[in-house]
């Protein structure tokens, strides 16, 4: 049995929240303009559930990306590996986050990391300095959800 998982996000706008975490990992934003294209013309789903983003259409209130070592399915363009999805929901977050991502800078590079983090939209929360075991922001992508970069 071969396992594989993808991290599932909850979102207020997938695609912009896609491609925020897209540009923060170096991954790829996932393209499934052909399969939208496909299911479109054979009358199996309606306009209403496609919008158009940078030029591709996707399934709306849905993106995801992928890491750009990783296989994926050129027809779907859903990645077979390491990747987030971004789904919309009605309600706004609210409370602490119960999972996060850390986002690793190389040795001595933490302020090259947080700046680029910001450049893309994310704020810095607080800094937190426990010596030996570690030296990390907190800090919130552009929906307000919570990481570090470390």
């Amino acid at each position: 049995m071969t396992l594989t998982w993808k991290l599932v996000v909850d979102s207020t706008n997938a695609p912009a929240l896609a491609d925020f975490w897209a540009a923060a990992l170096e991954y790829e934003v996932e393209d499934p303009s052909a399969l939208v294209g496909q299911l479109l013309a054979a009358g199996h789903i309606g306009e209403e559930a496609v919008t158009e983003h940078d030029g591709r259409k996707l399934f709306r209130g849905y993106a995801a990306i992928r890491h750009p070592e990783d296989p994926f399915d050129p027809t779907s363009g859903v990645g077979q590996g390491r990747r987030l999805l971004f789904q919309d929901v009605p309600e706004s977050k609210s409370g602490k986050n119960r999972l996060h991502i850390d986002v690793h800078a190389g040795p001595g590079g933490l302020e090259e990391l947080v700046a680029r983090l910001e450049g893309l939209g994310a704020t810095r929360v607080s800094e937190v300095d426990k010596g030996p075991a570690g030296h990390w922001w907190l800090m919130r992508d552009p929906e307000g959800n919570e990481f570090c970069a470390a």
